[in-house]
């Protein structure tokens, strides 16, 4: 008997440790405490934006020619009304300096003319005072008369000469202005597109001539970033926005929405978009920052603070969300009602209290709601 009392205990002892070693494990899961804190409602841009100037212009000749001075190079600073390109003109300059010359002969002719005309009149005056006394007979103060009156129709035409002189100046300098370039603004010169000597080619009509510089103002910045066209209506002038760049990692730069297109662009059919204008808060905080550089923006619609959030990505479909007991050490589903959200945390308004724990991980494999599960907090330090 007491060998088979021994024999029994032995086997109860390896039966308990197989049963021990085969028994299922707590699955491992990242949790999440349920903390008060921020949450805000947000949207963000569909494709990069970009930061462009306030004001940048292309610049190229109304007509052809060949290229005489370049004043400038890439990169230069430049100031409003400056020289920065010109085709060859001698042909306008010399017809510029005939039109001038025109105009001083016909200022002569005028005064010439005019003083002939006020001698006549004075003429005209006197045969009239000595026909009254009877000096002299009618047809000469006629004469007189006549000729006052052809010498004043003279000097009126030398005077319509000059103007007219002065038009054809004028037309000159207009000539001259279409073979030059100048700054409508201050700002750098961001490309040229021709050298020194080379020959112009204006385009046909209706077509676009390239530009022959292209200068942006970059002491006024703004991004332009599409926002998908459902979102569109949620976008109001005014509201803050946060702006991200690729060539600033790590740093958030306040801003906020200047304009919003009144528009849909459809780039491509599934992808319509409204493009909106962001202001920089703080534009010195963002230091030197170029033309063309990609940007992020993210636009607050509201929000709250000191209210109880969870990981979005912690929510299942149904507003679900998974919670580790620490009494039994199991998996609960638990219904919860949502407010505030966004793509990093969710407001939670009924369900959840705070200090319990959520499951994070819910991509991870087993884990449903009912099995034993354990905090891996090897897993929340990665």
């Amino acid at each position: 008997m007491r060998r088979i009392a021994i024999i029994l205990a032995i086997l109860i002892i390896v039966g308990l440790g197989l049963f021990w070693a085969t028994r299922p494990k707590p699955l491992p899961v990242i949790v999440k405490e349920v903390t008060p804190g921020l949450v805000e409602a947000t949207l963000a841009n569909t494709r990069a934006g970009t930061v462009e100037a306030c004001q940048r212009t292309k610049l190229s000749t109304i007509i052809g020619g060949r290229i005489e001075y370049l004043g400038v190079k890439e990169g230069d600073q430049v100031k409003k009304g400056q020289l920065l390109l010109k085709l060859w003109n001698d042909d306008q300059q010399a017809q510029a300096a005939l039109a001038q010359a025109q105009i001083e002969l016909s200022r002569k002719r005028v005064d010439e003319a005019c003083i002939a005309a006020a001698n006549a009149e004075k003429e005209a005056q006197r045969q009239g005072e000595l026909r009254a006394r009877g000096f002299v007979s009618t047809s000469r103060e006629e004469a007189a008369r006549t000729e006052a009156e052809v010498r004043r129709a003279a000097c009126n035409t030398a005077k319509a000469d000059v103007a007219q002189a002065e038009a054809r100046f004028k037309a000159t300098r207009v000539e001259q202005g279409r073979v030059a370039l100048y700054a409508p603004f201050d700002g750098t010169v961001a490309k040229i597109v021709g050298e020194l000597g080379e020959y112009s080619t204006p385009s046909p009509p209706g077509v676009p001539t390239p530009p022959a510089i292209d200068l942006i103002d970059d002491s006024c910045l703004y991004v332009k970033a599409p926002m998908d066209e459902v979102d569109a209506p949620k976008i109001r002038p005014g509201q803050p926005v946060r702006i991200t760049l690729d060539a600033l990692p790590g740093k958030t730069l306040p801003g906020k929405v200047r304009r919003v297109a009144p528009y849909v662009s459809a780039v491509e059919k599934q992808a319509r978009t409204v493009d909106i204008e962001v202001d920089f808060d703080h534009p010195e905080a963002a230091g030197k920052l170029l033309v063309g550089y990609s940007a992020d923006v993210e636009i607050i619609l509201a929000g709250r603070d000191k209210v109880l959030r969870v990981p979005t990505s912690a929510i299942q479909e149904g507003g679900r969300v998974l919670l580790l007991n620490p009494d039994s050490g199991k998996l609960e589903e638990r219904r919860i009602k949502s407010g505030l959200s966004n793509w990093e945390y969710t407001e939670i308004s009924e369900g959840l209290q705070a200090g319990e724990r959520i499951v994070t991980s819910l991509d991870r494999e087993g884990v449903k709601a009912g099995i034993k599960a354990t905090a891996d907090d090897k897993g929340k330090a990665r």
